[in-house]
């Protein structure tokens, strides 16, 4: 961040409106803004699941995946066509690494033979909200790019961390030797 923030309040949003990376203003209401806000909501998500106990290779992850999402906040805090020639852009390369990351959690999992219902620990049914307010993320992201332009590597990596946070969840979940719930229709 270039300049550091000596007074939280501007009242530049008083309005309704708000400020995108490229200094233009748009409504709060905005696609782009609402996608920004789930993002921002999904990384508090994760600080609430930090906040518990959990494996350090677990810890370690969620804090990157943290990391990644405010790149993603940031490239979507520019509008498309508005940015620098030769800026950076989220790179395909961070799908992949979710991928493999699920990959090795999900091979020590028993398959599932029914839809689970989220909880089995107080860690596990926080990643599970975290999955929840992330296909939110996802939702409003693919809402942006009926509008504009957005980065197909940020839509991936949105998707794949739901799938992630699912299976975090059921690896907290056996971490403590909780039963899975099954779904059971009515």
């Amino acid at each position: 961040m270039g300049n550091r923030l000596t007074k939280i309040y501007t009242r530049t949003g008083d309005d309704g409106n708000t400020g995108l990376g490229d200094g233009t203003r748009i409504s709060k209401c905005h696609p782009r803004i609402k996608a920004i806000g789930d993002i921002d909501e999904l990384n508090c998500q994760l600080g609430l699941l930090l906040s518990c106990p959990l494996p350090d290779h677990l810890r370690s992850e969620i804090t990157d995946i943290q990391n990644r999402l405010f790149d993603i906040g940031a490239e979507l805090s520019i509008p498309s066509g508005a940015q620098a020639p030769g800026a950076k852009t989220f790179p395909a390369e961070l799908v992949q690494q979710l991928e493999n990351f699920l990959d090795k959690l999900n091979k020590d999992l028993p398959p599932l033979r029914e839809f689970i219902l989220p909880g089995g620990s107080q860690s596990a049914a926080i990643c599970h909200v975290a999955r929840a307010v992330c296909r939110r993320s996802e939702r409003q992201i693919i809402s942006l790019t009926e509008q504009e332009i957005v980065n197909a590597h940020i839509i991936q990596y949105i998707n794949r961390l739901s799938d992630l946070l699912f299976v975090i969840a059921r690896t907290l979940s056996r971490e403590v030797n909780s039963k899975e719930a099954e779904w059971r229709s009515s």
